[in-house]
């Protein structure tokens, strides 16, 4: 069985989810992990998980909504998380310096306090984070939670000083860019420390490259992990999903 550990879901970006979602199966992805991470899209996620045994929710807001939050809707999460099964994660959060670099502080206030809320409902978090690197390892550090660094691309010094405060790392289609330096980081940490994912609809691997991702695409990346680590494909397929069961207990 193949996991996609983070995908978006949703109907502005597919007009039949549930053909999605039969895609994925008849590619033995029997397990995906979808993403809230906005008002909209959590209310939208939620009603996915509902309807499919087989997937399950990580949500939290992301760092573009940190001008949008205030404390009243921290408390309506907090809720929302409570009352609703199969949230596994609180994610994506975390930093984006790339496309806003004006409103760092309410960034950071944002990512602390959702780190706040994972400690209080002891859940694994999913981080997001993008040319903001030494901000987010340290407030992770700080914080001690623990999870999965989302869409990692970053060099084999940041893997390791995440991998070093309880983090693993999200793979996904980049990997099989042409030119992608992610070849090297997987070749160098542990493949107890990975985990695959699509980030559907964005970012499909090579040879899909361009087009709409889905979560059927996962054997792809797996295929790639396990070029790299030289290692057999049913090897890093069942590591991943031990990897995954033992950080968001599925």
């Amino acid at each position: 069985m193949y996991i996609d550990t983070h995908c978006h879901l949703s109907k502005e970006d597919y007009q039949d989810i549930d053909k999605v979602i039969n895609n994925a199966k008849k590619a033995d992805v029997n397990k995906i992990i979808i993403s809230g991470c906005d008002k909209k899209s959590i209310k939208e996620s939620i009603e996915i998980i509902e309807k499919y045994s087989n997937v399950y929710l990580s949500l939290g807001y992301h760092p573009s909504e940190a001008d949008l939050i205030e404390e009243k809707d921290l408390d309506e999460l907090k809720k929302i998380i409570k009352n609703t099964n199969k949230i596994v994660a609180l994610g994506e959060i975390g930093l984006d310096y790339h496309w806003n670099k004006q409103n760092k502080e309410k960034q950071i206030w944002l990512f602390e306090k959702m780190l706040d809320i994972a400690r209080e409902l002891k859940l694994p978090v999913v981080i997001h984070s993008r040319d903001a690197f030494q901000d987010t390892y340290d407030i992770l550090k700080k914080s001690q939670c623990k999870g999965v660094i989302h869409c990692f691309s970053g060099n084999i010094e940041n893997a390791k000083m995440y991998i070093s405060i309880g983090f693993s790392l999200g793979i996904g289609g980049v990997l099989t860019f042409q030119n992608s330096k992610l070849k090297d980081v997987i070749k160098d940490i542990s493949i107890d420390k990975i985990v695959s994912e699509t980030d559907s609809p964005y970012l499909a691997p090579v040879p899909y490259r361009g087009t709409k991702n889905e979560p059927k695409n996962i054997p792809i990346i797996v295929e790639e992990i396990a070029k790299h680590k030289k290692l057999n494909i049913e090897e890093v397929r069942s590591k991943i999903e031990q990897n995954v069961k033992e950080i968001f207990n599925i």
